[in-house]
């Protein structure tokens, strides 16, 4: 009987980043290739600007869950279940990441993970204004929740099939405005169409409320507008073949984590400000998104911002965090990312303490707005700050690092808002739970060196 024979294990991650160089990934891409690819982003904004963050999560906890007995809010269990979510994620995803790279099939991966989140978004059609529906709700917001998440895995190792070394920044600029500008267009359509106007019908279209109809049918739109968008990459990008680096380092689950800490172990030995500062972005982006989710929550729970205002507001949000970014790049340029980093975290701060105690719409939209204005900084600072601390030739292994970190703190953010809101009974005291994970990631980051600036950054 012939002996099978042992696949044989590349030595680190060095290896291995060297090894797929060999296959010749990331070559030019057709500009309908790079469309189609920025067209999933513009399509995944249904589900994290309509869904979780200004229409559906708002739903579920300002009507669905507005007459839910008991001493918890329906806010404090959408925190809860989010941080659930949360934390299946941090499990998952680097298992999947590297199945999915292994097996070469990372667009059939998204193509799944992408069909999944639709249908639990479609799923959310049943979800009536009665608080005994609030547990369908959670739960299908906390299935798209790491549905959506876990197809970002392919999703972004897609980028250097897209692009070449010369372009990838641009390319990568490209998806990320597509997803805030699909966002403002569907919140848009979504308050006109549906929501805008008062009484027992809403929008254009003349929408009854009844039930949360219009709610529902807004969540139905969300769903096919995913859908559509994310047709146009499945048929244009090739697969990612399969190379002799990718055979190698196939494992199994446990065996997957294995060899994640081996690569860790070697970041180490080799460059240890690059470990302190994938922790620090962990915990800051985790804040980051925190902003982001429980921002409309709090301006209609809290702040008594009308539930079709919260749209409007949502609108203005991504506009200023957009121009935050493109004005924090010239910054960067001249004084390097952790400046512009611990400065946007030092103001988000500092508004977060004084939205503790103003209230009233016209104070959230004063103070929401300039928080908002330094999110979009922080988080393109944070990538530039890796970028220029990555030896070349290894930026696939520090961002996939890089997001795999982001991953698996994902929980802290939800599950600390939801336990101040529980502590102190008032959704007010959410906040707190936000700003702790800002003040963290703040203070891990003042502990690592800063990128040595150099003529190519």
């Amino acid at each position: 009987m012939p002996r099978t024979r042992r696949k044989p294990r590349l030595r680190n991650m060095t290896e291995y980043t060297r090894t797929a160089g060999e296959a010749g990934h990331g070559q030019a891409a057709t500009r309908r290739q790079v469309l189609a690819w920025g067209l999933w982003d513009w399509g995944s904004a249904a589900f994290n600007a309509v869904i979780l963050t200004f229409v559906f999560s708002v739903y579920l906890t300002d009507s669905v869950g507005k007459d839910l007995p008991g001493g918890i809010s329906a806010s404090t269990w959408l925190g809860w279940s989010l941080g659930i979510a949360g934390f299946v994620i941090a499990v998952t995803a680097p298992v999947f990441g590297q199945r999915f790279d292994a097996a070469g099939r990372r667009k059939w991966s998204l193509g799944l993970l992408t069909a999944v989140t639709v249908t639990a978004m479609a799923a959310m059609y049943f979800v009536r204004d009665d608080y005994h529906y609030l547990w369908l709700g959670l739960v299908l917001l906390g299935v798209a929740s790491v549905m959506s998440e876990l197809a970002q895995v392919p999703y972004n190792s897609m980028l250097r099939q897209v692009s070449t070394q010369e372009n990838i920044g641009r390319v990568s600029g490209f998806g990320w405005s597509m997803g805030y500008f699909g966002g403002i267009v569907l919140l848009l359509s979504c308050y006109a169409g549906f929501i805008a106007g008062d009484g027992d019908r809403r929008g254009l279209l003349d929408v009854p409320t009844a039930e949360g109809t219009n709610i529902r049918l807004v969540a139905l739109l969300a769903a096919v507008w995913f859908a559509v968008f994310a047709v146009p990459v499945l048929l244009s990008v090739p697969e990612k073949p399969v190379t002799k680096a990718d055979v190698t380092r196939h494992a199994g689950f446990v065996e997957s984590y294995r060899v994640l800490w081996g690569d860790l172990r070697e970041l180490w030995r080799t460059d240890r400000r690059t470990i302190w500062f994938l922790g620090a972005s962990a915990l800051f982006r985790d804040g980051l998104a925190g902003v982001f989710t429980f921002g409309a929550v709090l301006a209609v729970t809290v702040y008594g911002i009308g539930t079709g205002d919260v749209l409007l507001f949502g609108v203005a949000a991504n506009v200023v965090s957009a121009l935050g970014a493109l004005l924090a790049g010239r910054v960067d340029d001249r004084i390097g990312p952790k400046a512009v980093i611990v400065g946007s975290l030092v103001s988000m701060i500092a508004t977060g303490i004084v939205l503790l105690v103003v209230s009233g719409p016209g104070m959230f939209w004063i103070f929401g707005l300039v928080l908002c204005l330094f999110v979009g900084p922080a988080q393109s600072s944070a990538r530039t700050f890796l970028a220029r601390i990555t030896p070349p030739g290894r930026e696939g292994q520090m961002f996939g690092l890089y997001a795999t970190t982001g991953r698996a703190v994902s929980f802290l953010a939800p599950t600390l808002f939801g336990f101040f809101a529980w502590w102190f009974g008032t959704d007010r005291a959410g906040i707190v739970g936000l700003l702790v994970v800002l003040a963290a990631g703040l203070a891990a980051l003042l502990a690592v060196r800063s990128p040595e600036m150099s003529p190519r950054s």
